[in-house]
């Protein structure tokens, strides 16, 4: 007599659903607090002395400081400019790391060990170590005071980790789809837009997020290239409004919960989609 055939125990789906839930909430109770503090603060009114302990309602309610904050940090322009090297730079990033990680993926074996290995060794060295060479480069180009050398790393993938991550997303998938591509006649091109990237949809969030707020939080870099303030992005504007006296500490708070809103929206959304991909 045969049995009955069981379905998937429910227990695999409980346990992740349960990590989901405690992630949530260690996540809930380090990042909101101190949101929460950073909101309070720049409601504050400017020109008072800072409270001895934090307020979760300030009273009185203003937004006096956000208005001082565009005003005092050109904000406005600050935010376009950051805008601008984020919609070229992130794409492009995700596009180069993309291609760079499916091509690892599919080369020969002893091929892709040295490949890796380099990829490695260069996600040892450190990102200052390469200021004054690129530095270099970038004057002898002219591009200086430009936002080139913002959007530039982006031509290499931004990160070799990026490349390594796609590497590993792509060889995770089965051998025969890879096959059943070469069956069907598919350019290698036309593998990776149509069948391999689609399927690597959680990474390509995830990845996208990360470098939206890498991009966007940058400041070592502009600090370097940009001279200009009307080409100044948002962690230079901020970095001015930090000198501004103790009492109008609210303006500087305003300029920070400007600041953050975008990337907290990217992280939720891209969030959101890694969850639904799986």
């Amino acid at each position: 007599m045969r049995g009955r055939s069981r379905g998937p125990s429910p227990l695999p789906e409980r346990a992740a659903r349960l990590w989901r839930s405690l992630g949530a909430a260690f996540v809930i109770l380090v990042f909101v607090p101190p949101l929460l503090l950073l909101v309070s603060g720049s409601l504050t009114e400017p020109g008072l002395p800072p409270s001895p302990t934090p307020q979760l309602v300030p009273d009185p309610v203003s937004t006096t400081g956000y208005e001082r904050a565009l005003d005092l940090g050109g904000l406005l322009r600050a935010s376009l400019n950051s805008v601008l090297v984020a919609v070229v730079a992130v794409p492009l990033s995700v596009l180069v790391a993309s291609l760079a990680g499916f091509a690892l993926a599919r080369l020969a074996p002893r091929t892709t060990a040295v490949v890796v290995a380099a990829s490695l060794v260069a996600l040892m060295v450190p990102a200052t170590a390469l200021l004054v060479p690129r530095f270099a480069i970038f004057r002898f180009l002219g591009l200086t005071d430009t936002l080139v050398p913002l959007i530039a790393p982006a031509l290499l993938g931004t990160s070799p980790l990026y490349v390594l991550v796609y590497y590993l997303a792509f060889r995770a998938l089965p051998t025969d789809l890879y096959d059943a591509c070469q069956v069907e006649d598919l350019s290698p091109v036309r593998t990776w837009w149509q069948v391999a990237l689609p399927l690597a949809r959680p990474v390509t969030a995830g990845l996208t997020a990360l470098t939206f707020i890498l991009t966007w939080s940058n400041f070592l870099d502009p600090l370097i290239y940009v001279y200009d303030r009307d080409l100044f992005t948002l962690p230079l504007a901020l970095r001015s409004l930090s000198l501004l006296d103790p009492t109008n500490f609210p303006v500087f708070l305003a300029g920070a919960v400007i600041a953050t809103l975008p990337a907290l929206a990217v992280f939720v959304l891209a969030q959101r989609r890694f969850l639904h991909d799986h």
